[in-house]
């Protein structure tokens, strides 16, 4: 399949949906309700919500459309269409994010923009999830527990310092103001429900209250048991058991007028059964692999309307991670019943201010400025000795921001409309520190200027400039141990060992952007609505992080018959000079009978000095999401696919990969009144047509053909 093919059908389907959904919705006018009343009436029929409101982009909210950059905003209607078992169900759909792993859920790690593990800054209610592994997962939570999903891409480093080099996902668990309405005081839940290409289970029990005015708390608690998974090439990946218990607790109180204060705990848990290396295929070996992630977190918040020079945000919190692995085997480097152990804990805390004036009556300003503070530890061990590539380390980082957002109307008297002025600028200084080797620290900064100009209500056009950096991690800068052994018969045991490199460089990267946007309202009928997105960016890369592994091959270009000869070593180094370019689409068309989503990307990548690619780029990916409201029987229907040209963007030729697309179906029915008002049904089909096909940088075809329903029950009064 040519990517030329698949786009023409790609649009060949998407116009056919979206007429023919148009033509139900012009002969069913009588039936048709406002978006208010759609939202009541229609049950599980979506409201219309076409200018989502972003957080994460400038930590105050914006409009999406508006911002001069690339973020998307993911509800929490469409997460439960979704019916997802992973984040990878949700993000895979938002342009440039891409998962690479493998199916397992516990090898999934997210890529933007060609940029993944650190690169890309992880966030839950505000507390970062600093966790890496060579192999295991980047971030644990389970998705039953989010209410929202922000995904910022392009440099973040302006306000979220180091790992800002990729961009920002960050996670908003649910609250009791998600379910209870005006006039409620008490709520709950109860889902269960099942998919086949796992034999996965899952059931959620949910709790909320708001007794008083003041005070309102949710807890939430998921099991989810999955098995062997089957694959879309009629294989089945096995030892692949997970057993996971997800909770959350969290409340807030009004202690006064304007002043709020906010806990939360959040908890992961998952017995699995799974290889060492739980990412592609996997090895032979076999563990018990207990990973167990919690963060505590407390906020505080001040926001008085009436008060312009004070808007306080303060969030403290405690992250602690942990994968530990019991070998069953001896397949591996280790006996059998060799404890493996990965410990990470993140303390931080984060204190911003927003202060508002006007310059004059044309110009509005807006400052946001804090400090923010993190420390990591890591403690690894096999059985009684240290454990290969996890050193036991620390780190620190401070950091300072400062970003302002501008609004001029009228711009330079002469122009129309509206020009969004939004520079930004912080400060890094960290220290990373272990016993292995000497100290690594440094401080960095990372400015941004980006504008926005509205010269109507219908089109925007937007340019930035950034740059981002990423410390080195104390993975990275103090690897010791052996990294893998290659048996052959008769012959010594050939070893590849970690090498540490406690001065490497933070890596660093400058990105161009610009693009622009249209949105429309009353396009082909009242109150609908449209808009579109799009941008072109270039980024050059310094001393960009590397592992590089260097081992002879036996008979060719060493004599295995020597012991010791054909032994190797893997460090991680710094690349001199990289490039990075891509474009971005997305849009949207909605009204209150048809919803179309599209979402476009290409990433490219090059080392400057060799030529040779570089990052972990991705095929050039369509998305289409499409749904059909039936507000007369409370439901929507929808199709989904997501297609990817051929890719040989690759210096190795065996990580070449085939196009495909993906389709998905998917309905939903909630009752808006009568007998059965609180249940809501979520049935599906994902890769309806068992597509075989794999991801690059993965060793494993993905997942086959999947059924799945959900159903739950809601109970307010």
């Amino acid at each position: 399949m040519t990517f030329r093919k698949t786009g023409c059908a790609f649009a060949t389907v998407l116009m056919a949906v979206t007429f023919a959904s148009l033509a139900v919705a012009q002969t069913a006018d009588d039936a048709m309700v406002t978006q208010e009343e759609g939202a009541d009436a229609g049950g599980a029929s979506l409201p219309i919500l076409l200018n989502p409101i972003s957080v994460t982009a400038t930590r105050n909210p914006i409009e999406a459309f508006a911002y001069p950059g690339m973020v998307s905003v993911i509800g929490r209607e469409e997460i439960e269409t979704l019916q997802p078992s992973t984040p990878d169900d949700i993000l895979k759909w938002v342009p440039s994010v891409q998962f690479v792993g493998g199916p397992r859920r516990t090898g999934e790690v997210p890529v933007i923009r060609g940029f993944s593990g650190p690169d890309t800054v992880i966030l839950i209610d505000g507390a970062r999830q600093n966790f890496g592994s060579g192999h295991d997962g980047r971030f644990f939570i389970d998705p039953s527990l989010i209410q929202q999903v922000e995904v910022l891409r392009g440099p973040a480093s302006a306000l979220y310092g180091s790992g800002g080099t990729g961009g920002v996902i960050e996670f908003r668990t649910l609250d009791a103001a998600d379910f209870l309405s005006a006039g409620e005081t008490y709520g709950g839940t109860v889902s269960g429900g099942f998919q086949t290409v796992n034999d996965e289970w899952v059931g959620t029990l949910t709790a909320y209250t708001a007794p008083t005015d003041q005070f309102d708390i949710l807890g939430s608690i998921t099991k989810r048991d999955s098995g062997n998974i089957k694959l879309g090439d009629g294989n089945t990946l096995a030892n692949t058991d997970d057993d996971i218990i997800a909770g959350l607790a969290t409340g807030g109180f009004n202690l006064a007028d304007h002043h709020r204060i906010e806990g939360s705990f959040i908890t992961f848990q998952n017995d699995a059964q799974e290889p060492n290396n739980g990412q592609g295929a996997g090895g032979s070996s076999s563990v018990d692999k207990d990973i167990r992630s919690s963060t505590y977190q407390v906020s505080y918040d001040y926001s008085n309307p009436m008060d312009s020079l004070l808007d306080l945000d303060v969030v403290a919190y405690f992250t602690e991670t942990q994968a530990d692995e019991l070998r069953l085997d001896d397949l591996g480097i280790g006996p059998t019943g060799e404890l493996l152990k990965r410990d990470v804990d993140t303390y931080g805390f984060r204190v911003d201010n927003r202060t508002s004036f006007d310059t004059s009556e044309d110009v509005a300003n807006l400052l946001t400025y804090g400090v923010e503070f993190y420390h990591d530890k890591q403690f690894g061990a096999a059985g009684s000795g240290t454990r290969a590539g996890v050193p036991n380390a620390e780190d620190y980082f401070y950091g300072v921001f400062l970003q302002s957002e501008t609004t001029i109307t009228e711009p330079f008297g002469a122009l129309p409309g509206e020009l969004l002025i939004v520079p930004g600028l912080r400060y890094d200084d960290y220290e990373v520190t272990s016993s292995l080797a000497a100290d690594n620290s440094d401080s960095e900064w990372s400015p941004r200027l980006g504008a926005s100009y509205l010269p109507n209500d219908w089109l925007m056009v937007f340019g930035s400039y950034s740059e981002a950096f990423r410390a080195p991690t104390f993975d990275e800068l103090f690897l010791t141990g052996t990294h893998f052994n290659i048996v052959i018969p008769g012959f010594p045991t050939i070893t590849n060992a970690f090498i540490p490199n406690p001065e490497l460089k933070p890596q660093r990267t400058r990105t161009w952007e610009f693009g622009g946007g249209l949105t429309f309202d009353d396009v082909l009928k009242e109150d609908d609505g449209m808009w579109l997105k799009g941008s072109y960016y270039r980024t050059k890369a310094k001393d960009l992080i590397n592992l590089t592994v260097n081992q002879p091959a036996p008979f060719v270009d060493c004599n295995p018959f020597i012991p010791g000869a054909c032994n190797g070593t893997s460090e991680a180094d710094n690349v001199g000079n990289a490039k990075l370019w891509g474009t971005e689409v997305e849009g949207a068309y909605e009204n209150d009978r048809v919803l179309v989503s599209l979402g476009f990307s290409t990433i490219r990548g090059k080392d400057e000095d060799t030529g040779a690619y570089l990052g972990n780029l991705q095929p050039d990916t369509f998305t289409v999401i499409t749904g059909l409201k039936l507000p007369e029987v409370n439901s929507i229907v929808g199709w989904r696919m997501l297609a990817a040209d051929g890719f040989d963007k690759v210096n190795n030729p065996g990580e070449e990969r085939g196009g495909y697309a993906v389709h998905d179906f998917y309905a939903a029915w909630q009752p808006a009144d009568g007998p059965l008002q609180g249940f809501r049904v979520d049935v599906g089909v994902d890769n309806a047509f068992d597509k075989s096909y794999s991801r690059v940088f993965t060793g494993s075809v993905e997942a086959g053909r999947n059924y799945k329903a959900l159903v739950s029950y809601s109970m307010t009064w």
